[in-house]
């Protein structure tokens, strides 16, 4: 095989990797987020979920800037033309974040019942909403997206950001990560709280698990009669040019051919339900550090299965079906793929590491008492 197409596979892989990685880390501090006003019924113990999560949130953060500059860097076709596309989406997304860290340290200055208030709903729209849109992408490129490239490869958007955000199938699928979100933080609180706010993690953390669950199921039946995208004509070594050299066709249940001819992916939809309904029954069996891995075999079976439907598709276009995105035509040259290689083999492994130890170092119950009296926590 060639070279240039195994760095294309491999880049594909890393960018399943960090998306997996987003949603897990990421989504575990969201989960708090927008759990906050339900597990926290005063404000100690507000603060005590606060700081369960308060040393390692901006940490995670790194996945999110990962997968951005993954993009950028190995796929800079797909970056441009998605970031595009989604502008509006992209602008909600990162204001809801921006709040976040000003959350964070502002919320507890002010020793005021309104003042604090105020910034619980705000953690909890930057939790539920992040979250909400990173789902409903995954639902919006399954559907295929409305743009197109004229002559001189300039792109036109060719729908609006409301049917993109707002549409049935995406609002499932956003729905859905905020519901793995939900379960993860959850859990992530039960491991490091005590009574009343471990019991209460526990209530949601389950029930958002059997939601995700019957999310998930429903959305594979839907994909089943949804118009999916078939790549009929294309060389995997092509240039990055997604105006040349393919022919794409749409056609009802496209997306389960990959299934059908490689029926080993199926482990994939399979792990996603066995870890989602495992992490529920370790979450009533109160295991919950068991549980935390669940939730990584989760986000492993469900991104797996979006990915290893839609291969080798990253952003099918509806207008224009043969100027789809795919991993052959949106990859930077050789050279920067090879580079950028060499760059994630040395830094992700170092955050892995840097990641758990600082979760083992800052391991152990965060007691409330301890929270109210000490003046420098959130």
């Amino acid at each position: 095989m060639d070279l240039y197409v195994i760095l294309k596979l491999v880049w594909a892989g890393l960018l399943c990797v960090l998306l997996i990685g987003l949603g897990l880390m990421v989504g575990m501090d969201m989960g708090v987020g927008t759990l906050l006003r339900f597990v926290g019924r005063t404000d100690g113990e507000r603060r005590t979920a606060l700081n369960i999560i308060g040393p390692h949130w901006d940490g995670n953060q790194v996945w999110f800037i990962l997968g951005g500059g993954a993009i950028f860097a190995a796929f800079p076709t797909l970056y441009a033309t998605s970031f595009s596309v989604f502008y509006v989406v992209m602008i909600l997304l990162l204001f809801s974040m921006i709040l976040r860290p000003v959350a964070f340290e502002y919320r507890s200055k002010v020793d005021a019942r309104l003042w604090r208030a105020s910034w619980d709903w705000v953690f909890l729209l930057s939790g539920f909403l992040p979250m909400f849109v990173y789902g409903a992408a995954f639902g919006n490129i399954l559907q295929g997206v409305g743009y197109h490239f004229n002559w001189s490869g300039q792109y036109f958007q060719d729908g609006s950001f409301l049917s993109y955000l707002l549409n049935p199938f995406a609002i499932l699928c956003g729905l859905m990560a905020v519901s793995l979100s939900v379960m993860q933080g959850g859990v992530m609180l039960m491991i490091r709280s005590e009574n009343p706010i471990h019991d209460r993690a526990r209530r949601y953390a389950s029930r958002a698990g059997l939601v995700a669950v019957a999310l998930f199921l429903v959305g594979g039946v839907w994909v089943r009669g949804m118009h999916g995208f078939v790549l009929e004509q294309g060389n995997p070594a092509m240039p990055a040019n997604p105006m040349h050299g393919q022919h794409v066709s749409m056609q009802v249940g496209a997306w389960l051919n990959n299934y059908a001819a490689h029926p080993v992916l199926w482990l994939l939809p399979l792990l996603g339900v066995v870890c989602i309904l495992a992490e529920v029954a370790l979450v009533l069996a109160n295991r919950p550090r068991v549980a935390w891995w669940m939730g990584l075999g989760a986000w492993v079976g469900t991104i797996g299965t979006v990915a290893a439907s839609m291969f080798p598709f990253f952003m099918p276009s509806t207008t224009n079906p043969d100027q789809s995105l795919t991993i052959w035509n949106s990859s930077a040259s050789q050279y920067g793929l090879t580079c950028m290689l060499a760059v994630a083999l040395i830094f992700v492994p170092l955050i892995l590491c840097y990641t758990s130890w600082c979760y083992y170092v800052m391991r152990g119950k965060v007691h409330t008492a301890d929270i109210i009296k000490d003046t420098h926590s959130y």
